[in-house]
């Protein structure tokens, strides 16, 4: 019976279909639609002697009549993913897709509804052998590809079969995916898996679960395997494609020596009540827009959001395990490189929405002069590695292409990210997908820049050999548009390539300087024999980047990033306490260099308490008077704790957001606050702080007489401004525990030393940026660990 009303249903949809192919014809297809859609309801195509279907039977029945009015053609090679290929009337009616694989014998284009993703329908997809790929036109490969006609026809067929009135509505998605076949089995490099369905890895835009953390029916999840996401697109909303960024916009372009740059979690920057946010706009690109008063007041230039293409926040809860309690809230877990996370958008709207809500957040940061910096993950994926494998997309492409592998190897797939497998970007058709990936984020949705994730993976070769020219870093450097954004290497990677100073960058990439975080912790916190590398950092790390034509900011200097303590944990444990991780404390790292102060956790005598403070402003200190580009984390602004866990990756839970409360209630945080915006907004006026080019002695005298003495954690230095008309800055860092009588440089013929900052005095009297207290005397008497920051006028 379920056979005859299928066919039945298919065989009255194909003179339509014909007919759905021009405007007059629409109302007509649409009158017939739901007169056969309510005579399958009522049960009239079926004899006397059946019994109406069922539910599910209905369900399948309409859902093939909405899928019969497609028809297909051969289509074009290019470009790869979907693409308008035929308008009628304005309207997208025609849409190609290309899907690259080199080992594939064949591939099925999959379609169905978003109104009833349970009914798909098949189309064979026609092999070319194209060449270009890597950007050097000498590597081939092939790519499947076909033509869909009549997608708005069906789209309305299938809309108004639920619900009459939506014919016109046009937001019933049509989603797509394809079926992949191959020879060799698992004992190969090859991972085919004919029983599922798999994501283009071109997808503009991706369907999945609505509500970030929720599981629901649209995501179809199975224990084991996971759960489904389809490609889709919008070819036809004005509002993404014809986005108004507004008459008189422009991009911010600061340069890269003027910038200050916020690391935060778009998820965790808005998701705690406090945020005073609606409930379905918290942790939302549009959460982050309204929030953006707060940017501003803060003074920083650039906003690096961590990872926010498409990925499972869910994916630690496949199956049992110890991890089955988080929820991903960094996304460093990518399933595809081109859609902004749907569950990023309010109201659980969908793809479309969170893309349109993107680039409004992008056009007002842009309009408050706040560039956009993203968090990309190019060196693994979602895919995880062959022991508990979840095929989504690349792997069942072709997994020889996208990944790293070892042949010889039990565990085939090379593990350098630390998650399992790594991306093969130096493959020509993994680089020409990279490439197409950052263009698409920088003319799309106007980014202004990227920071690699463990950027040294994407330095090895198909077996993981490191290489000195890197086929996919040479592109990006000389691509004419790429090479103008913002290029930062994390220079590192868990294979144990470790590039910090020495990252391949033609002149133009900047690197995030771990040796600066390491040398800074340990000198602050009274470390013996760490002055000269503490000297070597505030000075712009010449060590590593002196060289060709670098500069001083492509170091980007932090004290603090995402994965690791905060700010307030790094003074306030010596220990990491990541039990909540359920991996017994085992991950994240051990080399913190942090010291509590003299007791472990929140609760400590108020003398730790104090110190702490002072601590806190003495590495902001640090961090804002050397020569780079200074990166500050969400939060740090005003004391957020993370309770002492290092590695909060999976905690969705209020200890790991944002607490606006805290940081509009409680007067010492914002006391702190105060003076953490009040620096970064010094060091922003100040043309001796972030210079263009390296110090010579003209630019700096070092106070310091004795730099082989490891017992000294005293270190003074004058900035001179003479060379750029301005006064010249005193700065002394005592990382003693005892007070330290120092005599002053003479200053400028008529002028006095004036103090800045002294971080051991009480608010306000911690900072004054307009210098208003003159220096008496020769000497000053600095407190122990404590700083001090005099300007001359």
């Amino acid at each position: 019976r379920r056979a005859l009303l299928l066919n039945r249903v298919k065989a009255g949809t194909g003179s339509r279909a014909a007919a759905s192919a021009t405007s007059a014809g629409r109302s007509h297809l649409q009158a017939l639609s739901f007169r056969a859609a309510r005579g399958l309801r009522a049960g009239a195509s079926l004899s006397s002697s059946d019994q109406a279907p069922s539910s599910e039977e209905r369900d399948e029945a309409e859902g093939m009549a909405a899928l019969g009015v497609l028809k297909s053609s051969e289509g074009d090679a290019h470009p790869l993913g979907p693409s308008p290929k035929i308008k009628t009337n304005g309207r997208t009616t025609g849409v190609n897709f290309a899907v690259v694989s080199e080992h594939a014998t064949a591939m099925k284009l999959c379609v169905a509804f978003e109104s009833n993703p349970n009914v798909v329908r098949e189309f064979e997809m026609t092999r070319s052998e194209q060449p270009g790929f890597g950007g050097n036109g000498g590597s081939t490969s092939g790519v499947f590809h076909v033509l869909l006609h009549n997608v708005p026809q069906a789209r309305a067929f299938a809309a108004s079969l639920r619900d009459p009135h939506a014919a016109n509505k046009g937001d019933n998605k049509l989603l797509y995916g394809v079926r992949v076949s191959g020879e060799g089995g698992w004992e190969t490099l090859h991972r085919w898996d004919e029983g599922k369905i798999m994501m283009d890895p071109y997808a503009p835009l991706v369907h999945g679960r609505r509500v970030f953390g929720q599981r629901d029916e649209a995501e179809r999840f199975v224990e084991g395997r996971g759960s489904a996401f389809w490609g889709t697109f919008d070819f036809d909303c004005e509002d993404l494609n014809a986005f108004d960024w507004g008459e008189n916009y422009a991009r911010p372009e600061t340069p890269l020596k003027d910038s200050v740059i916020y690391e935060m979690s778009v998820r965790l920057f808005t998701a705690d009540a406090s945020s005073g946010l609606p409930e379905d706009v918290r942790g939302t690109f549009e959460g982050v827009r309204r929030k953006i008063p707060h940017l501003k007041q803060l003074g920083v230039t650039c906003v690096e959001l961590l990872p926010i293409f498409e990925y499972d926040e869910m994916e630690f809860q496949r199956s049992p395990n110890p991890r089955d309690h988080m929820v991903n809230v960094w996304g460093y877990s990518h399933m595809n490189f081109f859609a902004p996370m749907s569950r990023f958008g309010s109201g659980g709207a969908g793809a479309t929405q969170a893309a349109v809500e993107f680039k409004r957040l992008v056009k007002d940061l842009h309009d408050s002069g706040i560039e956009v910096v993203l968090d990309v993950v190019y060196n693994h994926t979602a895919e995880g590695g062959d022991t508990n494998p979840y095929m989504l997309s690349f792997r069942g492409i072709d997994s020889a292409v996208y990944y790293m592998q070892d042949p010889e190897s039990y565990d085939q797939m090379l593990n350098y990210s630390g998650c399992g497998n790594t991306v093969n970007a130096n493959h020509p058709v993994v680089t020409t997908l990279i490439l197409d990936s950052l263009r698409h984020w920088v003319e799309e949705y106007h980014v202004d820049g990227f920071r690699f994730d463990l950027a040294s993976a994407l330095c090895r070769d198909t077996r993981g050999e490191p290489l000195e020219d890197p086929p996919l870093i040479r592109a990006i450097s000389k691509d004419p548009t790429l090479s103008k954004v913002k290029l930062i290497s994390e220079p590192w990677d868990c294979g144990g390539l470790y590039q910090v100073g020495s990252f391949p960058n033609w002149d133009i990439w900047a690197e995030w300087n771990g040796k600066y975080r390491d040398d800074v912790r340990c000198f602050i916190k009274g470390d013996p024999g760490m002055k000269s590398a503490f000297a070597t950092r505030i000075a712009g790390s010449a060590d590593l980047y002196n060289y060709n034509k670098r500069k001083p900011f492509h170091s980007i200097n932090f004290v603090i990033a995402h994965d690791g303590f905060t700010l307030n944990d790094l003074v306030s444990y010596n220990e990491k306490h990541n039990e909540e991780n359920g991996e017994r404390s085992r991950d994240g790292s051990n080399d913190n260099f942090s010291w509590n102060c003299g007791a472990e956790g929140a609760a400590a005598p108020e003398a730790v308490r104090q110190l702490r403070v002072r601590q806190r402003k003495n590495f902001h200190l640090a961090l804002m008077v050397s020569q780079g580009t200074p990166m500050v984390l969400m939060g740090d602004e005003y004391g957020r704790s993370t309770e002492g866990n290092n590695n909060t990756y999976g905690l969705d839970r209020r200890m790991n957001y944002f607490r606006w409360d805290q940081l509009e209630e409680d007067a010492p945080t914002a006391d702190f606050f105060r003076f953490y915006s009040s620096l970064i907004h010094f060091r922003r006026r100040s043309p001796l702080l972030g210079r263009a080019d390296f110090l010579t002695t003209r630019d700096i005298t070092w106070h310091e007489s004795n730099w082989k003495n490891d017992e000294s954690c005293f270190l003074s230095f004058t900035l001179h401004g003479d060379s750029l008309g301005e006064s010249s800055m005193y700065v002394a860092f005592n990382a003693h525990g005892y007070w330290v009588d120092n005599a002053l440089p003479k200053p400028s013929h008529g002028k006095k030393w004036h103090r800045v900052v002294d971080t051991n005095l009480p608010s306000p009297k911690d900072i004054d940026c307009e210098a208003t207290r003159m220096i008496e005397g020769a000497n000053y008497n600095i407190a122990p660990y404590s700083a001090l920051l005099l300007i001359e006028k």
